[in-house]
């Protein structure tokens, strides 16, 4: 009796999903293609100008590197994108150009502030059936939730310039053929050049593999799990010398083995790793959907799951709510960011290892870390000098009357490093409104409002003026 009562609920529940569900395996190209393509023009003039030492900080986390972090500055981009618009076809392409002139003004405040010209977009990218090959400069996000909203990510924020790389696998969530939809894949293949990473290392190349299953599909709720590797690898010093760049050293920092000719690669691995895990938990409904996510980092081997292992109280926490009911609020998002335990305070003492003091994003060989053009890659809250971090980040966006908004406040409190503690604090706000006018040539026009206050960066208060024009060169 039990067990036909069971078969019963698990029969109901699949029907209840709806006839269409049963497609063995639903991908976009069972549809019919009625897109065409198309290629636009962008164009973009920015103006920045602030009372502190430094832009407020909310100012510059999340611009790809485009805004200076010195108090007066502006950029001029301009480009031209093909974007992917052929889900239903076999196969899509897309591309881009965009270039940027940045000037900037003020007591400099990192390394890479003289940057005056870049490109901030700069690749080909196809998908030929459901993978994915993409190379050149094109920004990278890991993260769930509104990217718009977020922190940013431990990995890949927007914080630093998009890293020139060559990818290969499935950049989307993918079903998996025969689970009609209920299972899914992804998972991808890079490899990236982050160029002179240090006064005393040149050449620096980037491994980054990762997985990643959802369940779920078109039900209500959704898990999905995500692990990444990443590794600096090679290059060449002025200290040690050749670091490994021919197919040997790449399969060492492939496998995170130990290897080279220094006795640190030798003991623990060759190159500087990063492991990242994200969990994630989605409900979703007609018109809305709240998404809960963990993120965690790991410097040390061996690597545990997500909430487990010497590090588990450090992590990204997040919760992220969108509906389109209702144009005034669109999406909130709640963040709690917590690095301070780095598995305690001790890496060896007294002819004992501990495994502590893990000092994210940071190496003794590639000295500037986990950067890219002076700018942290992971979140924009840690430093270099600056790792040990306590912070909560608040996001709200929406549409009133065709003004799109988008509101963040962050506050930190910051410990410095165990091995130089410094305690400081930093509360972080951006108002930003933007307005399409459709008198002015349809161009948009937007503004930003920010202020830092506090003991890191010093009280700070600056306005970012925006004028952007998008349009259609021609479609086939």
């Amino acid at each position: 009796m039990w067990r036909s009562r069971i078969a019963y609920i698990v029969f109901a529940l699949f029907v209840s999903v709806g006839a269409q569900a049963w497609d063995w395996w639903p991908l976009p190209m069972a549809e019919l293609d009625t897109c065409r393509d198309s290629v636009l023009y962008v164009g973009q003039v920015r103006a920045i100008a602030s009372s502190g030492r430094q832009a407020p900080s909310l100012l510059w986390h999340s611009s790809r590197g485009e805004v200076s972090q010195l108090p007066y500055g502006g950029t001029i981009s301009i480009g031209v994108i093909k974007p992917a618009t052929r889900p239903g076809r076999w196969f899509d392409y897309d591309g881009g150009v965009v270039i940027n002139g940045r000037f900037a003004g003020g007591q400099p405040a990192t390394p890479g502030a003289d940057i005056t010209g870049f490109f901030s977009l700069l690749y080909a990218h196809a998908r030929l059936y459901i993978i994915d090959i993409t190379a050149g400069i094109k920004p990278e996000y890991f993260g769930a939730g509104d990217e718009a909203l977020s922190s940013g990510s431990l990995l890949f924020s927007n914080n630093a310039h998009p890293i020139p790389r060559i990818s290969f696998g499935l950049d989307h969530w993918t079903p998996v053929p025969g689970l009609f939809g209920y299972a899914e894949l992804k998972g991808g293949l890079t490899h990236g050049w982050l160029g002179d990473n240090s006064e005393t290392v040149k050449g620096t190349l980037l491994h980054h593999k990762f997985i990643g299953g959802r369940i779920g599909g078109k039900l209500p709720v959704n898990v999905s799990y995500e692990f990444h590797h990443i590794a600096q690898w090679g290059g060449y010093s002025s200290v040690y010398g050749d670091l490994g760049n021919d197919l040997k050293a790449y399969k060492t920092a492939f496998l995170v083995k130990s290897g080279g000719s220094m006795s640190n690669d030798q003991i623990n691995a060759q190159g500087n790793h990063i492991g990242f895990q994200q969990l994630a938990l989605d409900v979703k409904g007609e018109g809305w959907k709240v998404t809960a996510y963990w993120q965690a980092i790991n410097e040390d081997g061996p690597i545990h799951f997500i909430g487990f292992g010497m590090n588990a109280k450090d992590g990204l926490w997040g919760i992220n709510a969108t509906q389109n009911k209702w144009p005034f609020i669109q999406g909130v998002t709640y963040e709690f960011l917590n690095t301070t335990d780095q598995s305690g305070p001790w890496h060896d003492r007294d002819g004992v290892v501990y495994g502590g003091a893990d000092n994210y994003y940071c190496n003794s060989i590639y000295t500037q870390g986990w950067t890219y053009f002076g700018r942290i890659i992971g979140s924009p809250l840690l430093t270099l000098d600056n790792t040990r971090v306590m912070a909560h980040h608040i996001g709200v966006r929406g549409d009133i009357y065709g003004f799109r908004y988008r509101a963040l406040c962050t506050y930190a409190d910051n410990y410095g490093r165990y091995k130089a503690p410094k305690q400081t604090n930093n509360t972080a706000i951006l108002l930003e409104v933007n307005k399409m006018v459709p008198q002015a040539w349809n161009m948009e026009f937007g503004l930003a409002l920010s202020g830092d206050f506090g003991t890191q960066y010093g009280n700070s208060f600056g306005a970012m003026i925006t004028v952007r024009k998008q349009g259609l060169i021609t479609t086939y």
